[in-house]
């Protein structure tokens, strides 16, 4: 019986760890800053270095020899931007558990938001892991390459919806400064844009959203260095 006890109480130890709802603030700083450093190396690697040196635009024969000849590399980076997915969905949740004392509600809805956008990103990178089904036939495996890029760009304008809700619970906070309520809001403004873009106008030529990288890059480095050392409750 003593053993048993001792087996549940440290089962019960362990679980608030794993229940997102239950983190400290210090401990979602730390966690999200540590997700989202893990996604730009996984995106940066994955899709950069193991999808889009492979895709030549307009010409399907090439994109489809270059994919078959390094296809290790090309799956490889498929399974990068899966698993940039599933760290979507754990920095919606430490996100929610940072933010759930400005407003609860309102951070709830950000973080079903979010992970909303990344089951899109999901579908989308579907379409990459079919076009390397498709090979045989260039023309079809190209156009399901550019199914992914429309998909994830206009997805992004949900992405984008989510970072001006961050941006404005920054705001409103008491231990974030506001200027990254304020960056993000521009990134989240330059993510919709992109999308209505890509969305509507032929042609369109995706820009704005690189100004994210100044918001979500600078945010990202204040989680892991005075984030994770918030005393809040």
């Amino acid at each position: 019986m003593s053993t048993l006890a001792t087996t549940h109480t440290s089962a019960s130890q362990r679980t608030p760890k794993l229940d997102f709802r239950t983190w400290s603030p210090a401990t979602a700083s730390l966690v999200s800053g540590l997700g989202l450093l893990a996604m730009v190396v996984l995106m940066t690697a994955g899709y950069f270095g193991g999808v889009v040196r492979l895709i030549t635009p307009g010409d399907a024969a090439k994109t489809a020899q270059d994919i078959s000849q390094s296809g290790a590399t090309y799956l490889a980076g498929v399974v990068c931007i899966f698993l940039v997915i599933l760290l979507d969905v754990l920095v919606s949740a430490a996100w929610y558990a940072l933010f759930k004392n400005v407003n609860r509600r309102l951070s709830a809805a950000a973080a079903w938001m979010r992970v909303t956008f990344a089951g899109l990103f999901a579908v989308a990178t579907g379409q990459l892991d079919y076009a390397y089904t498709l090979l045989d036939d260039p023309g079809q495996a190209l156009l399901a390459i550019e199914s992914f890029r429309t998909i994830w760009l206009i997805s992004l304008g949900l992405f984008g919806l989510y970072l001006i809700l961050i941006g404005y619970l920054e705001l409103r906070s008491t231990f974030v400064p506001k200027v990254f309520g304020v960056l993000l809001a521009i990134s989240g403004a330059g993510y919709i844009i992109d999308a209505l873009g890509v969305a509507f106008v032929e042609g369109f030529a995706p820009m704005y959203g690189l100004f994210a990288i100044i918001g979500e890059t600078s945010f990202i480095f204040w989680l892991l260095i005075k984030g994770r050392k918030l005393t809040i409750h």
